[in-house]
């Protein structure tokens, strides 16, 4: 039987609240009208600086092999990369559905969906995608303090994924398993970051029970053991049989995999750890805020492939493709899914546990 449900409400209510109650979009500084503002600008944004991309290709003569490139690409290849970057969607929805298990399944795929077009479209990224994510909960009847617990899992959960690839592709690339370059700067440094940071997180709490519990009080000791609670729940997912945790894997691994296809479709076969290696690092760039982090993130995953030896101009048109797909795919697609939310706002939501559900319908 599942944690969560076995706790009842501390997990969720008990029984279905009427829409709306709990805490309302004002106590997330969040309402309908700023979320639509926010989204329909960053929508607007996203177009302009394509737009400036696109002329800056047609007019810069040194960036003209870059578009014969892509022009070029085979069509088929590119509508595989459409699919898989549609399968990273799914991927994401079936993790949300995973810690998010009391959502039912319509109604948290388009919450989902929902946070990954404001997670590209709108500057604040992934900060801003968790504010929409909790605020369309909340305001369905889930209660906030469950929201912010299963959010803060939600984030951990899909790091740490990250960085068990990141690991992976690092120390494997470092001990040749894997080809590619093998400086021990791009390898061995990214591999053991990943492993310190991963582990380092999974012993919070064993620090928390022998260092902090019981030895500091007030609010540092409260979030230290709410914080430990948190990563004891993701642990607890991560190393479970759940198939739904196979969607953490989905949601990156088929997002690497468009990379690598419209790597091939420019005839380049590069190196997967280093094309792995790559796109993670060069994604710290999203903290920058800008729409969609165009120029930004497609200049450092440019400049992280020269690092890995992937130094050719259909480099630069297979990451251009690959960004312009990995952005338009959630974005429209998580945009319908608001506006579908938005519109069903006030049908009412059955937060029940699934095996409740099941038994209350029939």
């Amino acid at each position: 039987m599942r944690a969560d449900t076995e706790q009842g409400s501390a997990r969720g209510p008990e029984h279905p609240p009427a829409p709306g109650q709990g805490a309302d979009a004002e106590n997330l500084r969040l309402d309908d009208e700023k979320a639509t503002r926010n989204l329909k600008h960053g929508v607007i944004s996203m177009v302009v600086l394509v737009a400036m991309a696109i002329g800056l290709l047609l007019a810069v003569p040194s960036l003209h092999d870059v578009e014969h490139e892509i022009l070029r690409m085979a069509i088929p290849m590119v509508l595989l990369a459409i699919g898989l970057e549609v399968l990273s969607c799914v991927g994401y929805i079936v993790v949300f559905l995973l810690v998010f298990d009391r959502a039912p399944v319509r109604f948290g795929a388009r919450v989902a969906l929902s946070e990954l077009a404001f997670g590209a479209a709108v500057a604040l990224g992934g900060a801003g995608s968790v504010a929409v994510g909790a605020w369309l909960l909340i305001e369905r009847g889930a209660r906030p303090g469950t929201v912010a617990e299963r959010s803060a899992v939600l984030f951990l959960l899909t790091s740490g994924i990250n960085l068990i690839t990141l690991s992976i592709a690092g120390l494997g690339l470092w001990l040749h398993i894997f080809p590619g370059e093998d400086d021990p700067l791009l390898s061995f440094g990214p591999g053991a970051l990943g492993v310190v940071v991963f582990f380092g997180f999974m012993a919070l709490p064993l620090i928390h029970d022998r260092v902090i519990a019981g030895r500091f009080s007030g609010r540092f000791s409260r979030w230290a053991a709410a914080m430990s609670e948190t990563i004891r729940e993701t642990r607890r997912l991560l190393f479970s049989f759940d198939w739904r945790l196979l969607g953490a894997f989905g949601y990156l691994w088929f997002d690497i995999a468009v990379l690598w296809v419209c790597f091939r479709a420019v005839g380049l076969s590069p190196p997967i750890a280093s094309l792995v290696l790559a796109y993670q690092l060069a994604y710290l760039s999203n903290l920058i805020p800008v729409p969609g982090g165009i120029g930004v993130l497609d200049g450092s995953m440019i400049g992280m492939f020269v690092l890995y030896g992937i130094n050719d101009t259909r480099a630069a048109s297979a990451t251009l493709v690959y960004h312009a797909i990995a952005l338009w795919v959630p974005v429209i697609w998580g945009t319908v899914s608001f506006v579908l939310l938005r519109r069903s706002r006030h049908e009412p939501v059955n937060w029940l546990p699934p095996n409740l559900r099941r038994r209350h319908a029939s």
